[in-house]
């Protein structure tokens, strides 16, 4: 199956892209350290969510008109905060308490940060919950859409089959399901663990229409997940990405899954991505 592929260059998204990234590197670098891998693959995947398709307004996050995104991979949460507060859900001061006693910026997402529509962090949930929404938006005659972030790991759950067998079943077009596919999960490669592929040919048997991008392509993952639905067809996109993506000491490694930075390997990369926005501004 061809691969969608887009322009490769954008530099008011490749800034932002920079930015999420230091900014998850300072919460990992926190006293109770963070998801730094799973975050890192996610940054693009969610910065053309929030800034190119979700129908959502940082000034009312639940607006019933709404389009809604799920994190079903919860321990993403890092990322999903930075790019939080980049699109102005909150300051972005406040991703200084991450963690702390009493913050709302818990590990996993909670519905009292400005933008988090459900907790998440047990796995296999949320395509459930996207079901759910998707289901009650068809109820309702609304046209809003429902999109689920999940993990590559997170499909060896088989309440993610079951979702997406129902969601097949009840031809919900509204739904899209994004995986995170960097092949890593806490214990090594996914394959290692349970074989998911072919990825693709396994959401086509459950009635979904598979779409596999590059994550990082910022335009190819705009225009897939802008792309008209197939009529009676849930999508799938599947965007293949780096684990730890732009720190090369521990890019594609299982172990930067989670980590607590001491202040020396917080400063070392923070230095790296700032000389790629140096890099990326001349």
């Amino acid at each position: 199956m061809a691969a969608v592929t887009g322009p490769v260059s954008d530099p008011g998204l490749a800034a932002a892209a920079l930015r999420v990234r230091e900014h998850v590197v300072r919460m990992c670098g926190g006293p109770e350290g963070g998801h730094l891998g799973g975050s890192m693959s996610l940054v693009e995947i969610l910065l053309v969510l929030y800034r190119r398709v979700l129908r959502a307004d940082p000034r009312d996050p639940r607006a019933p008109e709404r389009d809604v995104l799920l994190l079903s991979k919860g321990h993403g949460a890092v990322a999903l905060y930075a790019v939080l507060a980049e699109q102005g859900y909150f300051p972005v001061e406040r991703l200084a308490e991450y963690c702390l006693p009493g913050s709302d910026l818990t590990a996993h997402p909670a519905t009292a940060v400005p933008g988090v529509e459900m907790p998440s962090g047990a796995l296999g949930h949320g395509l459930s919950l996207g079901v759910g929404f998707a289901l009650a938006a068809r109820l309702d005659g609304t046209d809003r859409r429902c999109f689920v972030v999940l993990g590559d790991g997170e499909l060896q759950e088989g309440s993610v089959w079951e979702a997406a067998m129902a969601a097949g079943t009840l031809g919900l077009d509204s739904l899209t399901a994004v995986v995170d596919r960097n092949g890593l999960q806490i214990t090594g490669p996914t394959e290692a663990a349970a074989e998911l592929e072919p990825l693709a040919e396994k959401w086509r048997a459950f009635g979904w229409n598979p779409v596999e991008v590059d994550g990082h392509d910022a335009g190819a993952v705009t225009a897939a997940l802008l792309a008209s639905p197939q009529p009676g067809r849930p999508t799938a996109v599947i965007a293949r990405t780096v684990k730890g993506k732009g720190l090369p000491l521990v890019e594609g490694q299982a172990r930067s899954h989670y980590t607590r930075m001491g202040e020396k390997q917080r400063d070392r990369a923070l230095a790296v991505l700032r000389a790629q926005a140096r890099r990326a501004a001349r």
